[in-house]
Parts: C-alpha cells; structure tokens; sequence
C-alpha cells in the first residue's frame, strides 16, 4: 500500500490538494494535514493519518511546506521507516513531477525522488529575465 500526504502549516496542503485533484483527477488518493487550523496536535493528526499502514512494509510519501518548520520537523521521527520519505519545500511542480511518476507496483527508488526534485527545481525561473531575454534574442535576429 502506497500513502501521500500533503502537510503544511494554516491551508496550504488543502489547497494544493485541492489544485492537484482538479488538474491530474483520479491519479492518487492524497491525505492533507493542514496544521494549526483546529485544536488537533499535529503529532496526532498525522497518526490519524498513518492509522492502519504497517510501516514496515507500506510505503508513505510525505510533503510538507518548510524545511526544518514543526510540521516537517513531526514526520522526521519516521524516517527510519524503511519506505517513509519526507520530502520539504512542496509545490505543484514538485508534487506532480513525483507522483505522475511514480512506479505502479514497485517501491519508490531513492535516486527517482532526487532526479524528480532535480526536474521540479528546473520549474522555479525568474520569468523577468526569460522574457527579456526572448526580447533580446529577437532584436538580434
């Protein structure tokens, strides 16, 4: 079995599930925790979330907003887990680059995940300077 998880503080992680859904429908049952919203500690909100997986075997795609925040800092104490990966700074890029991808009946190789956050990362451009360069290109020409 295969989890994704969103999670983010405020709605963050609603609302990209929420974009995901509408643009890449009926690809991936995606959980999101949106922290601090209710009076639901985060710990508990993801063992709600974890509730019925056997770690051990069962793989868990974590997302979360900030490197080093409370909620990326909660799903930390998982990664032990053989097949647990807690991957930070999540956007529609990233998430669509993985999960699009993703292997149907094999676990999620390590080197996939970086090579994935490697194409993700190509998607953050100063378009300013892109376009600038295109009006460049064709006063040259």
């Amino acid at each position: 079995m295969r989890k994704i998880i969103f999670a983010s503080h405020h709605r963050f992680a609603d609302g990209l599930k929420d974009t995901f859904d509408y643009i890449a429908p009926n690809v991936a049952d995606v959980t999101a925790i949106s922290a601090y919203v209710d009076n639901v500690p985060v710990a508990e909100a993801i063992k709600q979330a974890l509730t019925g997986l056997d770690l051990s075997k069962d793989e868990v795609l974590v997302f979360t907003d900030l490197l080093g925040g409370s909620v990326n800092q909660a799903f930390t104490k998982y990664v032990s887990n053989p097949h647990f990966h807690v991957i930070s700074g999540m956007n529609l890029p990233v998430v669509m680059s993985i999960i699009l991808a993703l292997p149907k009946d094999d676990y999620v190789d390590e080197n996939f995940l970086r090579n994935c956050l490697e194409d993700a990362r190509q998607q953050l451009v100063y378009v300013n300077d892109r376009f600038l360069q295109t009006e460049l290109d064709e006063e040259d020409e």
